[in-house]
């Protein structure tokens, strides 16, 4: 901007509705709006590979904390979810995806509540792994409100040094 000049939006940047021009007209548009029609195109480019992102995109899903490990023969992925019943947690392997999901359900107080900082409600988590994996052999536990997940390396994907003759 140049020296002198002052933006005509004396609203925040932050809250204010984005504006654009579209044939001489200027409308607002919402931001959530326009991000979910790129990522549903973006997600189009990937002829079905991935899920509907649509879906997955959720103003009220969280995404947990995690530790991803790599052994020679598997990943470990940890993932905190304290206070989770196992029974409201769904792990899905798909090629080299590993996608886990679940609800953190949501309780009344029973007195008077002073502080809420828990997150509450559904949770979405999803990692890409940089090699083939044996989705038959996977393996998860929920202890101490932490989700192990111990997903094998594909027998296919062996490190193997190569000899030259």
């Amino acid at each position: 901007m140049a020296q002198g000049a002052h933006n005509q939006n004396s609203g925040d940047a932050m809250t204010a509705p984005a504006t654009t021009r579209r044939k001489g007209e200027v409308t607002r548009s919402d931001p959530a709006t326009e991000f979910m029609r790129l990522t549903q195109q973006f997600s189009g480019l990937f002829d079905g590979r991935w899920p509907d992102i649509s879906a997955i995109i959720d103003r009220e899903a969280f995404t947990p904390l995690s530790d991803i490990e790599e052994a020679d023969d598997a990943y470990q992925i940890d993932i905190e979810l304290p206070g989770i019943d196992k029974k409201d947690v769904n792990v899905e392997v798909v090629d080299q995806r590993l996608t886990v999901t679940g609800e953190r359900r949501v309780t009344e107080p029973k007195g008077r509540l002073r502080h809420r900082s828990i997150v509450r409600g559904k949770f979405f988590y999803e990692v890409s792994l940089p090699e083939r994996v044996d989705p038959e052999h996977v393996e998860a536990t929920l202890r101490d409100g932490v989700l192990h997940v111990r997903v094998p390396k594909s027998q296919g994907t062996k490190h193997r040094q190569i000899e030259i003759h």
